[in-house]
């Protein structure tokens, strides 16, 4: 009588990478991180990437970290050189006299501390941040790095294409750890409302 007989496969260079894909992008599940996999020619299904995903534990990262933790995590601060360098975007919200909430994003080049865009919304999406790069990029040249922090806007699957269709035109920094207030964009959206007419 016969019978089949499953062979495992080695999973060990899979999960390898799909450990350094988690360490570095903290807020992707495993479907963002098949996503990736599919990307850089992995052929394997996302049933096998979530089965790896999680019997590492990999899916228990919801809780956040301490603030030693995260102070541990910094980076050094970079020294911006030139126009395009590096821009910072973020959010400022407000309340109209009748209590409805407005936001603004803002894009600032770090370089220059220009600010290259404001869009003001009630409701501002992922779409609408895209929408507003492409029309900055569009005038500027696209930028080799954008600072963010983990806003859901930032880290929104249209945000990811985006980055991922810029090719190695821009990188996404989207972590609060190496985000600093002091560095560009929280400088200026801390001074942004008082400046706003009445």
């Amino acid at each position: 009588m016969y019978g089949y007989r499953s062979v495992a496969r080695d999973s060990s260079a899979l999960l390898a990478r799909i450990k350094e894909i988690a360490a570095t992008r903290v807020h992707y599940g495993y479907r963002r991180v098949h996503v990736m996999l599919q990307r850089e020619g992995w052929k394997d299904n996302h049933k096998r990437v979530y089965r790896l995903y999680r019997a590492e534990g990999l899916s228990l990262r919801h809780k956040r970290p301490k603030r030693n933790k995260s102070a541990r995590l910094r980076q050094p601060k970079s020294i911006v050189t030139g126009i395009n360098e590096i821009w910072s975007m973020d959010f400022v919200s407000d309340a109209l006299f009748d209590g409805r909430r407005l936001r603004a994003l803002t894009v600032v080049d770090n370089y220059t501390r220009e600010s290259l865009a404001i869009e003001v919304g009630q409701s501002l999406k992922g779409e609408d941040v895209v929408q507003v790069l492409d029309a900055v990029v569009a005038q500027r040249g696209t930028p080799q790095t954008i600072k963010v922090d983990n806003g859901r806007e930032f880290i929104s699957e249209a945000m990811d294409r985006w980055a991922y269709e810029q090719g190695r035109g821009a990188r996404l920094q989207s972590s609060r750890a190496a985000y600093r207030p002091c560095q560009g964009g929280k400088s200026f959206t801390g001074r942004f409302p008082a400046g706003m007419p009445e």
